[in-house]
Order: C-alpha cells, then structure tokens, then sequence
C-alpha cells in the first residue's frame, strides 16, 4: 500500500468509523486468513479520510474539526453485508456497507472539509477491506467466503488514527457523536 510521504516530524493520519467487538476481531481474523499481510497493522473500519499528511501544529485544528463534526451527528444503524469487490482497477474485496451508507457518505465530506480539505482520486464508497493487495487466488476466496457476511452495529463515534513508524494505524481519539444538532447545519456537509 501507497501511503503519501511524511518529512520530518509530520504525522500521518485518517479518520474512520471503527468496527467495534466482535465484529471487528471477526473481520481481522478472515483478513489474516486471506493472507492480507496488512491484517494486522489496520484494524477493520469504514474510512472517512484516507492517508493524510499534517504538520504537528495543526493537530489541535484536527480535533477542534472532528469534534464539531461529531457534535452534529447522531449515532447510526450500520449494517455489513455481503461482498463486493474494487477488481479490475484495485486488487481489494471487502465487506459491503448495506445500511447507513447515506450518514457514511455525510459524515466523509464533513471530514474532508475545512482544515483536511482534499480532492478524492475515486468516489467515496464505504466499505471494509478484507483483502488487500494478494493473488487472485486469495482474493476470489475472500469474495467467496465473505458472500453471506452479514453484521450490525451502532456507529457512535468518528475515530482519528495515526500511522506509526512501525507501519500500525492506531486509534488516537474517538469524537462521539451527540444526539445534538440537525446534519444539515455540518460545516462542509453540502455536495
């Protein structure tokens, strides 16, 4: 996987809502079955803001951004189902976003907006990658044996990770989202 340079002491980092238990140990044990060598570096979640370089002073305005995006959300229903599939253009299966994708693709341009405005190279698609960068082969049997996943959650919080050194994503802060205000009043929320 690509991930854009840091220099310095910038720090790498992404938004996501996070597969909680156990349904996310579930999905991190298949991904390691499919022989995904990322499967224990990035834990199972629907990105929000893929891979994006900040300089270390801006991280207060990060949060400040992700905490008054949160604030204007409500906790969602998020349903996992069956397999889907990136293949020609990407070597990725994951697991589709059946319910609560409208709130995903909401909450995705409130985050990319502001202080982590950036252009997209692909339409936003929530998902969950079960199988990254493998041979066809293991690929075909995670679209497979992924076909009749199905799993429900509550999505209650936006999560910010950072990419260590050691190649790890980890969870650096979760923004809970309040029951709070209408989504119509997200900053950068309009299309």
């Amino acid at each position: 996987m690509i991930f854009p340079e840091r220099v310095g002491d910038q720090r790498r980092i992404g938004v996501a809502i996070e597969v909680p238990p156990p349904f996310g140990p579930e999905l991190q044990r298949a991904r390691k079955e499919f022989g995904d060598p990322l499967a224990d570096l990035i834990p199972p979640h629907i990105t929000l803001l893929g891979p994006t370089i900040i300089e270390p002073e801006e991280m207060d305005e990060v949060f400040a951004h992700l905490s008054a995006i949160a604030d204007c959300y409500s906790p969602f229903e998020v349903r996992l189902r069956s397999s889907g599939t990136f293949r020609p253009l990407s070597p990725v299966v994951f697991v589709q976003v059946a319910q609560g994708i409208a709130e995903c693709e909401s909450l995705e341009r409130a985050v990319r907006s502001g202080t982590l405005h950036q252009s997209l190279r692909f339409n936003y698609h929530p998902h969950v990658t079960v199988a990254h960068e493998v041979s066809d082969e293991q690929l075909d049997l995670a679209f497979e044996a992924m076909a009749t996943y199905e799993a429900s959650f509550v999505a209650d919080a936006i999560s910010l990770y950072e990419h260590g050194d050691d190649n790890v994503w980890r969870r650096v802060h979760n923004f809970p989202l309040s029951l709070g205000r209408a989504q119509d009043a997200v900053p950068g929320a309009a299309s």
